[in-house]
């Protein structure tokens, strides 16, 4: 018998897909040079070398849909994990250190190697994002006691700290460093093609897996260590899980998309008001409804500041960052 949180599951993942089908079309439309739907489905059927609207069509918008979905959705699974992994309201994929181990990656990859073109930036930004990660997870499991949510919290804060230094350091030494680094720290979906997308899309595919099989690891884990321990769950394997997928997910992420914030923060929250704390469901929707919150902010970005364009991180973060006060100062609105 299907349940009315099942049937309220099933209708959100279904409407949640639909928006996200014309988000999609959305932003292969509008732009500095807009386009109509019939244009759009000529260029995919009938493309012409010689149109310019089917030139922008697929040269530029189909790689930064597809970088705004899956870098969206990734973050989106990703913040769910790291909230139901720490059982911290506040938590986001930053708070492992992911970001700034990545920053400090590309920055490596500038100054050492002299890397400037963003497709060169990818390994060393997921490389960067999982050694932040296991060193947060390897020094937050140490000790009697092993892992907690407030250790992994302040070890990842402290980790963070620790980077951001290397990261401000590198940037008022180095000039050189600053001007090519500063467009892939804002964050945004541009000046990335598919062949760099191809690169990560495996790593994000896989932890979206291990995401979505992580559920019911979760649901306990929101009951307590100790209550999920004695339901006869592991609860260092879940965590164990739970921190690769991240790793994979917003690694990715960040590696064609930049350090793009509140993404993670901002839908967890906003679904746990309509399905619960049910994380088969706010995974499941978290996906679709994470890809259309960042190409939605990436097609205002490109209206807001015409002829220009603002980048989608810094449109995330004008509209995020208003949320996490509101979340602090009403911690009784607050629930896992």
């Amino acid at each position: 018998m299907i349940t009315a949180r099942a049937r309220r599951g099933r209708l959100l993942l279904a409407a949640a897909v639909a928006l996200l089908a014309v988000t999609i079309l959305a932003s292969l439309m509008i732009g500095a040079r807009g386009v109509a739907p019939a244009v759009v489905l000529e260029a995919f059927l009938h493309p012409d070398p010689d149109s310019a609207d089917h030139i922008v069509i697929l040269t530029q918008r189909v790689p930064r849909t597809v970088i705004g979905v899956l870098a969206g959705a990734a973050l989106a699974l990703a913040g769910t994990l790291m909230q139901g992994l720490t059982r911290n309201p506040l938590a986001d994929p930053g708070l492992l250190g992911i970001n700034a181990g990545a920053s400090v990656a590309v920055l490596g990859a500038i100054t050492i190697w002299g890397i400037t073109a963003p497709s060169g930036f990818v390994w060393f930004a997921f490389a960067g994002a999982a050694v932040a990660a296991v060193i947060v997870a390897v020094i937050g499991t140490r000790g009697p006691d092993g892992s907690s949510p407030a250790k992994l919290a302040l070890t990842g804060a402290a980790v963070t700290a620790g980077l951001t230094a290397v990261t401000t350091l590198v940037l008022t030494t180095s000039i050189t460093a600053f001007d090519v680094f500063r467009y892939w720290q804002v964050g945004g979906l541009t000046v990335r093609g598919l062949d760099t997308v191809a690169v990560v899309a495996v790593p994000i595919l896989v932890g979206a897996i291990i995401a979505f099989t992580s559920a019911r690891g979760l649901d306990l884990l929101a009951l307590g260590d100790d209550t999920a321990t004695g339901l006869g769950h592991s609860v260092a394997r879940t965590r164990a899980l739970g921190i690769v997928a991240t790793v994979l997910l917003c690694g990715g992420a960040t590696s064609i998309a930049g350090p793009i914030v509140f993404v993670g923060l901002l839908v967890p929250h906003a679904l746990r008001a309509l399905v619960g704390g049910d994380y088969r469901w706010l995974l499941a929707i978290g996906a679709p409804a994470g890809a259309i919150v960042l190409l939605t902010a990436d097609i205002l970005g490109r209206v807001i500041a015409l002829p220009g364009e603002v980048q989608a991180g810094l449109v995330v973060a004008f509209v995020g960052a208003p949320v996490l006060i509101s979340l602090v100062l009403r911690p009784g609105k607050v629930t896992l």
